[in-house]
């Protein structure tokens, strides 16, 4: 029977994230995932207040995804030789908190005029958001 794996690898086991990344990305896909449902309720029922708890969320979600992102960068300038998923995680983080901060400026329009600009992005960025999180808790491979 075939190994799976080869003996001749230079890649070790996944390592986990640090913790503080972990908590980081904890917070972002939560986040982006409120103000989509923020989002959602104002289309429903027009109140303004719905408008205002997506517009902080999504400052939340910016705020601590920059501290995410800037994690990620300096983890990638750290292994520059490191696998690709480092790499997609990286860019990942990075269109979720652009498409975030695009968000943001659409939400400081009036809040009948974000609509249904606003909608969107946030559904996309809560998509970017789950899939960052989901690369960066795969763990990272370090060459050995």
């Amino acid at each position: 029977m075939a190994s799976l794996s080869s003996p001749r690898s230079s890649l070790a086991p996944a390592r986990p994230l640090h913790p503080l990344h972990a908590i980081l990305l904890a917070f972002l896909f939560p986040l982006f995932l409120g103000t989509l449902a923020s989002d959602l309720a104002y289309a429903r029922t027009f109140q303004i207040q719905w408008a205002n708890f997506a517009q902080w969320l999504n400052a939340g979600g910016l705020l601590l995804g920059g501290f995410a992102l800037l994690w990620s960068l300096v983890g990638l300038i750290r292994h520059r030789g490191g696998d690709r998923r480092r790499l997609v995680h990286a860019l990942l983080l990075l269109a979720a908190w652009v498409l975030g901060l695009v968000n943001a400026l659409v939400h400081a329009k009036d809040a009948w005029a974000m609509m249904p600009e606003g909608l969107w992005l946030s559904a996309i960025a809560a998509v970017l958001a789950l899939l960052a999180s989901w690369t960066g808790y795969l763990g990272f491979r370090e060459w050995a």
